[in-house]
């Protein structure tokens, strides 16, 4: 399996390739990864940027010869901040760098996984997007902006052999662990997930049922 994963900066897991920003966290992404006999590189990139984006997706090309996971894990900076204190510059700028980040990875990835009638699109969303709470006005519009492109995205791309979902995570009484987050990941990255597309899973412990 060829896997493209985006860190932003330095959160999560990789499997058998990944690529992200060259930070310590990367590093050893890519050390455990070896480690466990899979192969890995690490790349600094803007994922806001067109031509980082590209660069990246070539190489991996070049590599690999093609993308069959995409896990987009980016979390591009937000205002932590009420409505009454709330500035368009803020809410619009996450829309604009969140949306963005997963309109050009995906662009990116996805004309091979069509060529190859296979493809699997993960993206990571929130609790927030659907459940409000106090100063997260922009990161939960941001991410609920992101679900709705997901359904999308996965509706175009379902006669391609291609899915396309969300795991969010919230907590429930305590953080919820990395591996928690990827044993989901590694579902909706599966063959076990073929018949799976367009969905919001969330990964809480049950604080949120939809």
């Amino acid at each position: 399996m060829r896997l493209l994963r985006w860190f932003w900066p330095n959160t999560g897991t990789g499997w058998s390739s990944t690529i992200a920003p060259v930070h310590p966290k990367a590093e050893e992404v890519v050390a455990t990864i070896a480690a466990a006999g899979g192969e890995a590189v690490a790349i600094k990139a803007d994922v806001t940027v067109p031509k980082d984006v590209t660069a990246m997706v070539d190489e991996i090309n070049q590599r690999w010869g093609g993308i069959d996971v995409l896990v987009h894990s980016a979390l591009t900076p937000f205002a932590v901040t009420s409505f009454a204190e709330l500035s368009w510059e803020q809410l619009g700028g996450k829309l604009d760098s969140e949306l963005r980040a997963a309109f050009l990875t995906t662009k990116a990835v996805v004309p091979g996984m069509v060529s190859r009638g296979y493809g699997r699109l993960i993206y990571l969303s929130t609790g927030l997007s659907r459940h409000p709470r106090n100063g997260m006005i922009t990161l939960g519009t941001a991410k609920a902006a992101l679900d709705q492109f997901v359904r999308y995205v996965a509706l175009e791309l379902a006669p391609h052999g291609i899915t396309a979902n969300l795991a969010a995570a919230t907590p429930m009484r305590r953080l919820v662990r990395p591996d928690e987050v990827a044993e989901t990941v590694a579902f909706l990255a599966s063959e076990d997930s073929s018949f799976t597309t367009g969905h919001y899973l969330p990964v809480n412990g049950g604080l949120a049922m939809e």
